[in-house]
């Protein structure tokens, strides 16, 4: 099954399947001499971790990293040795017999059916590797990526900007984690947050879904970062954004809103911004050319209602005969409060990625 790996020189293969025994990856070209923070990455992991509140989904697991090469510890610290880093998450609350009677249905609005028409059959446990929880390998792979950023003081966070209708009333700018994770629902307006909260309760009573949109900012990142015509940075964190579950749109900086105005009005003023340039405005949102430019990348992710629901419906099976659906499963009513962590890591991944390719773009001749 091809297409399990992601980046260039910054590489990760995930494997696993949502009701295997556990999911794991491999990350290839972290740079040796990282001191890797291991609690750091697992509180990265718990912030995907299902069931962490009332709006997640009820399934229980820990989540727990194992970690099974590249590391070696020196003078006390986890240490990055150039090798691949192998590691595990184990699957603890795994029900494949729950999904017994999908064997030879097709759910609505999953990836049943287009999984058995590429491959022949699918693995109906879950979805297999359709199911959101292959991201748990993006997440640990996406928290070393940090780190490694972090040394060049590059900062990313994403946030819920809005839930169906519901929408914060301030512009894309960047939040602590501290701000967004004062509430569940991840959304840094704390009026906006709670009735957020409330639409996510009303709309799992009904047994039903609901969507939204994030904003993902990342600062402190150089001018100079991403590669012309195919491998834009832009184009690669497009790719890794509608790579992830449930992505129905993508923005950068003005995003559709630009489409509205005149070149005029909609160009970003170059500045002096003391030791560097700058520009007066971010309609760009810090890619021009499909290379950084200094300012802030902002990106606005649209997620869809989750296709699960817990109302009853009808389907067909492989035979194309009528079959009548059960309303229930271990679900999030809406996926925006755990994709945070998603969105996050998949950013990260890329501009650790372009970080290294910059590397090698740029030598310096003579002493």
């Amino acid at each position: 099954m091809a297409g399990n790996t992601f980046g260039n020189l910054f590489r990760l293969t995930t494997f696993g399947e949502s009701h295997g025994p556990a999911l794991g990856g491999i990350l290839d070209g972290c740079p040796a001499g990282l001191a890797l923070d291991l609690q750091a990455v697992q509180a990265d992991l718990d912030r995907r971790r299902p069931g962490q509140s009332a709006l997640t989904t009820p399934r229980k697991e820990s989540d727990s990293v194992e970690w099974l090469s590249g590391l070696l510890e020196s003078e006390g610290r986890m240490v990055t040795t150039g090798a691949p880093l192998g590691f595990t998450v184990a699957n603890t609350s795994a029900k494949p017999q729950d999904y017994d009677h999908l064997k030879d249905t097709f759910r609505p609005s999953h990836a049943d059916f287009s999984y058995e028409a590429k491959y022949g059959f699918r693995d109906h446990r879950g979805g297999g590797r359709s199911s959101a929880r292959e991201t748990v390998s993006r997440v640990v792979a996406g928290a070393v990526a940090r780190q490694l950023l972090a040394q060049q003081g590059v900062e990313v966070s994403a946030y819920v900007e809005r839930v169906q209708d519901l929408q914060m009333p301030l512009p894309p700018s960047f939040h602590s984690r501290e701000e967004v994770d004062a509430h569940p629902v991840r959304c840094p307006h704390p009026e906006t947050a709670r009735r957020m909260e409330e639409r996510i309760a009303d709309v799992k009573k009904d047994g039903d879904t609901v969507g939204g949109a994030l904003v993902l900012v990342a600062r402190g990142v150089p001018a100079g970062w991403g590669e012309p015509v195919f491998d834009r940075l832009h184009a690669d964190l497009a790719k890794a954004m509608w790579s992830l579950p449930a992505t129905k749109a993508l923005e950068l900086g003005s995003g559709m809103q630009g489409t509205l105005m005149r070149g005029s009005q909609h160009n970003d003023a170059f500045v002096s911004r003391g030791d560097r340039v700058g520009t007066a405005t971010n309609r760009s949102g810090g890619i021009q050319g499909g290379i950084s430019n200094g300012e802030d990348i902002v990106l606005r992710i649209g997620f869809k209602p989750v296709a699960t629901l817990l109302q009853p419906g009808t389907s067909v099976d492989r035979e194309g005969q009528t079959v009548d659906l059960p309303g229930r499963g271990r679900h999030d009513p809406c996926v925006l409060p755990r994709a945070v962590a998603l969105v996050e890591a998949m950013a990260c991944l890329v501009l650790a990625d372009h970080s290294l390719r910059q590397r090698a773009a740029r030598l310096t001749f003579g002493a």
